[in-house]
């Protein structure tokens, strides 16, 4: 199973959870290890169609670092905090997020958006 790590230590993932807000995007970044790649991607894919499936899911786009760059990040777009947790917690959800290697570690983090 991934490493789940928090991007900001003082407001992990599921502390973000608690907050009923959205539109939200959840930004996902994995450190995958060069020989884990090819075997990251289906299961990856195989959790992203399952997601589409879900009640207030948006839209999601999968990002690779550049210049041989091991990292890769998931953008999703849902439309509430509670509609990510109610998918991020189905039993379903969770038995793929079993089948990933040891040797990833993801960082995922929730924001809204601001105006500017």
């Amino acid at each position: 199973m991934a490493k789940l790590q928090s991007l900001d230590p003082r407001t992990p993932m599921f502390a973000q959870f608690q907050e009923k807000t959205g539109p939200i995007v959840l930004a996902n970044t994995f450190v995958v290890p060069k020989e884990t790649y090819a075997s990251f991607l289906p299961l990856f894919r195989r959790q992203a169609e399952f997601m589409k499936a879900q009640p207030g899911f948006v839209s999601l786009q999968m990002h690779k670092g550049t210049a041989d760059s091991q990292l890769l990040m998931n953008v999703a777009v849902w439309e509430s905090t509670e509609a990510l947790a109610t998918a991020f917690g189905s039993p379903e959800f969770q038995r793929m997020a079993a089948e990933f290697p040891d040797d990833i570690v993801s960082y995922p983090h929730i924001f809204e958006q601001i105006d500017v």
